[in-house]
């Protein structure tokens, strides 16, 4: 099995954050030890990257994302300032959105979860957040919690829901995360962290956003939702040990039921998450893994990305994982009015298991 070279999500580097990986099933909680029981046995699941990215689909003043490049990214890419990629907010109104359409899609396709981005690197919530006004509830004509929305889909229609939370970068804020990293994402392309709005930004700024936005924000998606059947953190570059660790006991106070995944930074996981769309070729069955990877090349929504991975691709992708042991997470990305792209439905139906 061979994939595409992608710097996807938390980029090639998640791997480090992988490796650490140790299984405690001695000290496990009951709810926890059902869960990692769940989990093995779910085997396929959704993500959906979905934000006020997907309404620029990939384009931005009359100029195009690359096909390398991924639409999740666009506000880094072009450097596009706060006060104009916040503007986007008073025209986001996806009044497509349907949230049991998308789980009967994912019920169909033979899923047992979906793993929404509750808060992506742009900084802006796809739920109500009494922390930021930057959310979907009060910054959009929408006006409609679209996490709160999946869950109450997901509890009718029997699929489990997880949530993606960046906890590292924020775009959004001033010290938001990836300042200490340089100019690495993609190859070289671009920065991690937002050096075109603020100047000179400290362990100080990122400490303030940490303790006034991330973790709060994570607080939130943890006690307002229901039961979750996992967290998806990714980066985990600049938070310190101890805020990671934060992060790791305030889920297990919260939730005990809920896993977490290795990107949280701290080196205690309940499964790890692997390089995007790494395709592994090695046994898993002795731990929890899972592959994330994508239906065509981006995460987040991008019109000119017609790449689409055929249902076989996908079938045997899938089949080959589950053999290992690992799961595998399949990414779509929904447009700006809130649907999974036409061929998304087509392939993921045509490549679900055979009953």
């Amino acid at each position: 099995m061979t994939t595409r070279k992608n710097f996807l999500l938390g980029g090639a580097s998640a791997l480090a954050f992988a490796s650490s990986f140790t299984a405690a099933a001695d000290t496990d909680s009951p709810q926890l030890a059902a869960s990692k029981k769940w989990f093995k046995k779910a085997q396929y699941g959704m993500m959906a990257h979905w934000g006020l990215y997907s309404m620029l689909g990939g384009e931005w003043k009359g100029k195009r994302m690359g096909q390398a490049y991924i639409g999740e990214w666009i506000q880094q890419y072009y450097r596009i300032p706060n006060a104009e990629y916040a503007a986007l907010a008073k025209a986001f109104n996806p009044v497509f959105f349907n949230a049991d359409e998308w789980v009967q899609l994912a019920r169909d396709a033979g899923m047992k979860y979906i793993v929404l981005t509750s808060k992506h690197h742009d900084g802006f919530a796809m739920f109500r957040s009494k922390v930021s006004k930057f959310n979907i509830v009060d910054a959009t004509p929408f006006k409609r919690d679209v996490v709160g929305e999946l869950a109450e889909a997901c509890r009718k229609h029997g699929l489990r829901l997880g949530l993606y939370y960046s906890q590292d970068l924020d775009w959004h804020e001033r010290g938001g995360g990836g300042f200490t990293v340089g100019k690495t994402w993609t190859d070289g392309a671009g920065y991690w962290t937002n050096n075109w709005d603020f100047k000179d930004v400290t362990r100080d700024d990122f400490n303030r956003y940490f303790e006034e936005k991330s973790k709060p924000q994570v607080r939130e998606i943890l006690t307002q939702y229901g039961d979750l059947c996992l967290i998806w953190f990714d980066i985990g570059f600049t938070p310190t040990k101890e805020q990671s660790n934060d992060l790791y006991d305030m889920v297990r106070k919260l939730q005990p039921g809920c896993l977490i995944n290795s990107r949280i930074g701290c080196g205690k996981c309940d499964y790890t998450s692997a390089g995007d769309n790494e395709i592994v070729n090695d046994d898993k069955s002795g731990m929890l893994f899972e592959t994330p990877a994508t239906i065509n090349d981006t995460w987040g929504y991008k019109a000119h990305d017609q790449n689409w991975k055929t249902a076989e691709q996908i079938r045997n992708n899938r089949e080959h994982l589950n053999k290992l042991g690992a799961n595998y997470l399949l990414n779509v990305g929904p447009d700006g009015l809130g649907r999974i792209p036409a061929p998304c439905h087509d392939i993921l139906r045509a490549a679900a298991p055979k009953a």
